[in-house]
């Protein structure tokens, strides 16, 4: 997480009782001739990206994708406005290039065989290792970092955490399309990084020293470099003192962006301050939680989740409900109760996933062929990254693609 010349991280006993966080968005860079990816980022781009964005901006592993990330805080409003103004400033500069941006999981029209790597010595070094699947990685997600400066506390939530990460990724989908094609997944962002080692959901670990055991046998055996080429849904972050969410697709509007945060970062409290939640956790548990990860993936927000505890499946909405009521006191102690809350909006007009369904639905209701309707949902992906969205939301004609 970059901090653009701003105040490091809050490390102190007292700042990280307020839970501070950072939020981390990949996008994708896209042509606006031909409305697919920009395989080679132009030099005066980037350096214009740099000059007014600093540390904020950084390149990805391949040429089309840029990331920005906002300074530490503890308030929601003030991510909301970095985020909101990062995203103008990349899309004014890249419009000065005949470039777009957009924030989506991936990006309709790309074909990962047309992507090229940038050039830095650890891409260099991760797209030698993983070969033809380092150039298949064509996605963006959404990070997000809540501050834990104890290491011990840090494992131990995120194994805790397992079982809420599915709801966190329903509400993100926005990945419906892969090489310029439906893929009758809502979220198919995961379907492809999953192919890379060390993703996934983290194992149960017991302790910070079953982690960092497991961290130190695997660079001793020169398998990873270090921790951070562990790429897991949720991580101890190797730079930050922090727990980082990386299981959201990258969300195409700020809001459903800021929503998902604050559930977290509200969701770090309540399991920080009672540590008996889920403290129960078995294999089962783990393999119920994969299934629930798949189920996201397909059906987004429309399908349903197996609930353990009570041995049934419940619906999205059910469980948007219970996690609401479970961390809404500490949603309220950070005063991010309101931004928590409007992850019910997400329900009721769609994610990015539902509303990209459904102008491709209409287009090709209208006649057109599939690249052709996939064109209107890349220009609505890169208005509504800018916050400007070109059609109203019509997230019922999704359902037909369920």
């Amino acid at each position: 997480m970059s901090n653009s010349g701003l105040p490091p991280i809050l490390t102190s006993v007292e700042t990280s009782s307020l839970y501070s966080f950072g939020i981390e968005e990949e996008y994708f860079v896209t042509r606006l001739d031909t409305r697919d990816t920009c395989q080679q980022l132009p030099r005066s781009f980037v350096e214009s990206c740099r000059k007014e964005l600093g540390e904020v901006f950084e390149r990805e592993m391949l040429q089309a994708q840029v990331e920005i990330a906002t300074p530490p805080s503890i308030d929601m409003a003030e991510a909301r406005q970095a985020l909101a103004s990062y995203r103008g400033t990349l899309g004014r500069i890249a419009a000065d290039h005949d470039l777009g941006v957009l924030a989506a999981g991936t990006h309709p029209l790309a074909a990962w065989s047309r992507q090229r790597a940038t050039e830095a010595r650890r891409y260099g070094q991760i797209m030698h290792d993983l070969q033809m699947l380092g150039s298949r990685n064509m996605v963006c997600g959404m990070h997000v970092h809540v501050s834990l400066p104890d290491p011990d506390r840090r494992v131990n939530i995120m194994t805790r955490l397992t079982p809420f990460l599915p709801l966190l990724l329903a509400l993100s989908t926005s990945s419906p399309f892969w090489q310029g094609r439906r893929t009758g997944l809502m979220g198919y962002r995961l379907a492809s990084y999953d192919e890379l080692p060390r993703t996934g959901l983290p194992e149960l670990f017991l302790s910070a020293k079953d982690y960092q055991h497991y961290i130190d046998v695997m660079t001793a055996a020169h398998a990873i470099n270090d921790a951070t080429y562990v790429w897991w849904a949720v991580r101890p972050s190797a730079k930050y003192p922090t727990l980082e969410l990386r299981i959201a697709d990258s969300c195409t509007r700020v809001d459903d962006a800021i929503a998902i945060a604050a559930l977290y970062r509200a969701l770090i409290r309540k399991l920080d301050r009672e540590p008996q939640i889920n403290a129960d956790l078995t294999a089962a548990s783990r393999a119920i939680a994969l299934e629930n990860k798949w189920r996201a993936q397909r059906y987004g927000i429309h399908g349903s989740f197996v609930d353990e505890k009570q041995r049934k499946a419940v619906t999205i909405k059910q469980a948007l409900d219970d996690l609401l009521e479970l961390v809404g006191e500490d949603a309220e102690a950070l005063g991010c109760l309101n931004e928590a809350q409007s992850a019910r909006d997400i329900l009721h007009r769609g994610t990015s996933a539902c509303q990209q369904l459904a102008i491709y639905s209409e287009a090709r209701g209208r006649g057109k062929e599939a690249r052709t309707a996939l064109e209107p949902v890349v220009d609505w992906l890169m208005a509504t990254t800018m916050g400007r969205p070109l059609t109203p939301t019509v997230p019922a004609l999704a359902e037909a693609f369920l």
